[in-house]
């Protein structure tokens, strides 16, 4: 069995830390998308509210 003890820790890493992820655009959430799916909700919550209010009034 290896025992943790007697394992050296790297000098860059000593505390035996996950190496980092790599960063780049793949997987990164899409904010324009967002925003653009965003402004269309309030246009739709904005026309359902005149609409129901031309409706019955």
């Amino acid at each position: 069995m290896n025992d943790p003890l007697e394992q050296q820790p790297d000098a860059q890493n000593p505390m035996n830390h996950p190496e980092e992820q790599p960063s780049g655009s793949e997987g990164s959430p899409k904010f324009g998308r967002l925003l653009i799916v965003l402004v269309l909700a309030v246009i739709l919550i904005g026309f359902i509210t005149f609409a129901s209010e031309w409706f019955y009034s």
